[in-house]
């Protein structure tokens, strides 16, 4: 079955950086669009960035453009979310979705 892992968040002061990386199995990771997508409690889950099939395209949400970077290894099957110069509004629960599946959520909080 579809299985998607995020792993890399935790929290960081205004303005430090994290990583998160989303691991996918159980389809055929190269031929799926891949997005990170934040909720936070009392807000609908919105779309952050998204990455096409083969890393040639992305999209962002106007609020993380030019701090945020997604990419994708295929090899490895794994999508990233680069996150620099991060604000107390970017803390939220973020997921990683794809094959019309959704991993179970890491916790990033941005706090001084």
């Amino acid at each position: 079955q579809v299985q998607l892992v995020e792993s890399g968040g935790g929290s960081v002061q205004p303005g430090g950086s994290l990583s998160l990386s989303c691991v996918g199995s159980g389809f055929t990771f190269s031929n799926y669009y891949m997005s990170w997508n934040r909720q936070t409690p009392g807000k609908e889950r919105e779309l952050v960035a998204g990455i096409t099939t083969s890393g040639g395209s992305t999209t962002y949400a106007d609020s993380v453009k030019g701090r945020f970077t997604i990419t994708r290894d295929n090899a490895k099957n794994t999508i990233y979310l680069q996150m620099n110069n991060l604000k107390p509004e970017d803390t939220a629960v973020y997921y990683c979705r794809g094959a019309n599946s959704w991993g179970q959520g890491t916790q990033v909080t941005v706090s001084s």
